[in-house]
């Protein structure tokens, strides 16, 4: 096969998160997380998109998407509050000679809550700003999904405090997600940050045998590698969810970096990957 005009130009092994065996840790004993690197091949060559990157993945037994959402904030607040309390000589640096809003800008996330929102009420925050004359380079309307720009006018113009975005359109979200009973929509968020734009990602999974492999099945997918998965549903589930955390990004947002590829020793990109 020809895989010049392919992403790395070449053969490559890739694999994703270990998310899918997360839910069954977290169906055992409750609670459990992950930390590793994790590979994608999205055409995707922007200041925040790495080919390879590090991810915290924590996945709970018993929670709704309610329960995630509180996690989420919770962990993301402990994270800024502790590089605040345990690193003010290296952010001082940072704030001085590179950006002068840094510190203020990290305790402006803290003690505030975030602002929950609905994929739908965004799409319609944002429409209206381009019927008030905003202009975004990518076009914005119910069933895209949202860009940089979009994440970054929520946050920073619109409600100046990050921003969790829920219930997204099934056809943009993976199959896992929990569907909604609109049947258009499934329970994903996505926390966005300020400067940074999506920096954790999750769901409440779906707990639903029959209506996990009629997702399969609507994709398309291949059910070979999946059985182990479905067995999972098959054999008795409980509400569970989970998110993703990108630690590169929150080190662009605790540095004020601005290229995710300063803040992470070997960037692997088209160029230089080596698998």
């Amino acid at each position: 096969m020809d895989f010049s005009k392919d992403f790395f130009g070449k053969k490559t092994s890739l694999t994703v998160s270990g998310q899918l065996e997360g839910e069954l840790g977290a169906t055992a004993v409750g609670e459990i997380y992950t930390f590793g690197p994790t590979f994608r091949a999205e055409n995707s060559n922007t200041p925040r998109h790495l080919a390879e990157f590090w991810m915290i993945e924590p996945e709970m037994a018993f929670y709704d998407i309610h329960d995630n959402m509180e996690l989420a904030e919770e962990f993301v607040k402990f994270l800024v509050q502790w590089a605040l309390d345990n690193c003010m000589e290296d952010l001082r640096f940072l704030n001085d000679k590179y950006d002068e809003g840094l510190i203020e800008r990290m305790q402006s996330v803290l003690g505030i809550p975030f602002q929950r929102v609905t994929y739908t009420e965004a799409v319609e925050i944002l429409e209206k700003a381009v019927a008030d004359g905003v202009k975004f380079e990518y076009p914005v309307h119910w069933g895209t999904d949202f860009q940089s720009e979009h994440e970054r006018y929520l946050v920073e113009k619109h409600f100046q405090k990050p921003v969790i975005l829920i219930d997204f359109p099934k056809d943009i979200k993976a199959f896992y997600m929990k569907q909604n009973e609109d049947g258009r929509t499934v329970r994903g968020m996505d926390v966005l940050f300020p400067k940074i734009g999506e920096i954790i990602g999750g769901s409440e999974r779906e707990a639903s045998l029959e209506k996990l492999e009629a997702r399969i099945d609507e994709l398309g997918m291949s059910r070979k590698n999946l059985e182990w998965y479905i067995d999972t549903r098959r054999y008795g589930s409980v509400p569970h969810s989970g998110f993703g955390l990108g630690f590169e990004r929150l080190l662009l947002f605790v540095t004020g970096m601005v290229n995710i590829r300063d803040v992470i020793p070997f960037p692997r990109t088209p160029k230089n990957a080596e698998f």
